[in-house]
């Protein structure tokens, strides 16, 4: 198909890399922070869901470069992304979506939430800061003192490249380096991630009734998964995936099973006045 795209006011934007039959509209949302949304195409790609898949960018965060203080309204101007299309479902890989649970306003607005790789609040930061004493990587070390030096665009790419072996499973590493090395990063939104929201995010609201699926490797070292085994994250619209053999980036290394989960929340999203029940 041909690339659509479009900004919304404050500057977020959308290109559509998917459509296919059906009235869902399929929002991704990239981790990092500072990687581009680019970053999930091959997720879109996996998921073959009904409907489009659009790649979403705050302004400031990848490619995606914004206008004069980008990251002013982050992460609220999601909502302008949500009131742009109909029956929307916000997918959120990582920091996308600790970015997602922090919005309550976007809760009204959605037909579904998909929350891949993702956590209820920053307590997954000490565990993997435990993982890396645990598991060093030289390269890591190397990339950030540069990183540290001289924060371009292009030394936190370097960096990414030098994490892949904490972000894959062992089969995906090479993929996942590749996958790292070409994409566009932004360094301003490490930054602002950093200072004003990283350490001291809390998710502020949790679905009530909009169907919802957590995607969780179960090789996942960055982000801790076994944050969501609370009572509290069940319920009968919520459906918990565990795909084995997936780490981070688990459509890397699984992408039928994590297609299988996003068809099974697909079939669960009811038609515009009938709320989804997850069959569990």
């Amino acid at each position: 198909m041909t690339m659509r795209e479009f900004w919304t006011g404050s500057g977020v934007r959308l290109r559509a890399v998917g459509e296919r039959p059906g009235g869902l509209n399929w929002l991704l949302l990239p981790g990092g922070p500072g990687i581009g949304s680019e970053s999930l195409y091959g997720l879109a790609e996996a998921i073959d869901v009904p409907g489009v898949t659009w790649l979403v960018d705050l302004p400031g965060d990848g490619s995606n470069p914004g206008g004069g203080d980008p990251f002013a309204g982050w992460p609220g101007v999601l909502v302008e992304a949500a009131e742009a299309l109909p029956r929307a479902v916000f997918v959120g890989h990582s920091t996308g979506g600790m970015y997602l649970l922090s919005v309550p306003a976007l809760e009204p607005l959605l037909a579904g939430l998909v929350l891949v790789s993702s956590a209820p609040h920053a307590g997954w930061l000490a565990d993997f800061e435990r993982m890396t004493r645990q598991n060093p990587l030289p390269e890591v070390d190397a990339a950030a003192a540069v990183y540290e030096a001289d924060p371009t665009d292009a030394n936190l790419g370097r960096l990414a490249v030098a994490s892949a072996p904490w972000n894959f499973a062992a089969g995906g590493v090479a993929a996942g380096a590749e996958l790292l090395g070409r994409m566009p990063y932004n360094a301003g939104a490490v930054d602002w991630s950093a200072r004003n929201f990283d350490r001291t995010y809390e998710m502020r609201w949790w679905p009530a009734s909009v169907p919802t699926l957590i995607v969780s490797g179960a090789e996942d070292r960055i982000v801790a998964q076994r944050l969501w085994n609370e009572p509290r994250f069940r319920g009968g619209h919520v459906l918990h995936r565990r795909i084995e053999g997936a780490a981070h980036f688990p459509w890397i290394e699984r992408p039928g099973a994590v297609r299988a989960a996003f068809h099974e929340l697909a079939a669960c999203t009811g038609s515009p006045s009938e709320p989804g029940q997850v069959r569990r």
